[in-house]
């Protein structure tokens, strides 16, 4: 007798490989392909946990529902952890320049291109994945830039910035749009950094001081 124990039937036994940190690496990079590749609409949660070499329910453990591995996807490309205290970390004094060369380096980047373009052409159909970009983008990143610094109306000011610098992202990447698809991406953070630094650094004028029936 050589007292091997015999392999049971059914499903599998989980290995470290299947569960330890790289899994969840594994199905963010799937997933990040995936919905670049796919779009939101067909991607299934099912065709990552396939593309990342994991069952479905680990997808699930990790992240939920599709909405919570699409918005995971956007942040590995937008690294919020790190990036908000780069941008806040100098003071006010050139956060617009700061803000504008992070969003414009991320869509620059190859790597995280790709996704992006998958998400705002999916938000543009899709509500749910509308949803999410604007849960993340606004509430993740931009609205925690703005409640930090010392100005009125922070929640306006995100939306105001947010405006602008995805509406270069539509027209700069996803509709090509010339002259500014072929710009150098300084000559664009030059025109946009002005802009951006007013809407979330200028105090302005209350709107009782503002001249009326004009």
């Amino acid at each position: 007798m050589t007292g091997a124990v015999p392999r049971r039937r059914g499903r599998p036994a989980r290995t470290a490989a299947d569960e330890g940190p790289g899994a969840r690496e594994r199905i963010l990079e799937a997933a990040r392909t995936e919905f670049a590749e796919r779009g939101y609409d067909k991607t299934t949660v099912r065709g990552i946990a396939k593309a990342a070499g994991v069952d479905p329910a680990l997808v699930h453990h990790y992240f939920g529902t599709k909405d919570e591995v699409f918005a995971a996807a956007i942040e590995v490309s937008f690294e919020p952890a790190l990036v908000i205290p780069a941008i806040l970390g100098q003071g006010t004094d050139g956060i617009g320049e700061r803000l504008a060369r992070y969003f414009i380096g991320v869509w620059e980047n190859p790597t995280t291109r790709g996704p992006l373009l998958a998400i705002i052409r999916s938000a543009l159909t899709h509500e749910a994945a509308a949803k999410v970009l604007r849960g993340f983008v606004l509430r993740r990143l931009l609205e925690r830039i703005a409640a930090d610094l010392d100005v009125p109306d922070p929640k306006f000011r995100a939306e105001l910035a947010a405006s602008h610098m995805i509406g270069i992202a539509i027209l700069r990447y996803v509709i090509r749009v010339e002259p500014l698809a072929s710009a150098n991406p300084e000559e664009i953070i030059k025109m946009v950094a002005p802009t951006l630094q007013r809407y979330l650094t200028d105090p302005g004028e209350s709107s009782a001081s503002s001249p009326s029936g004009v």
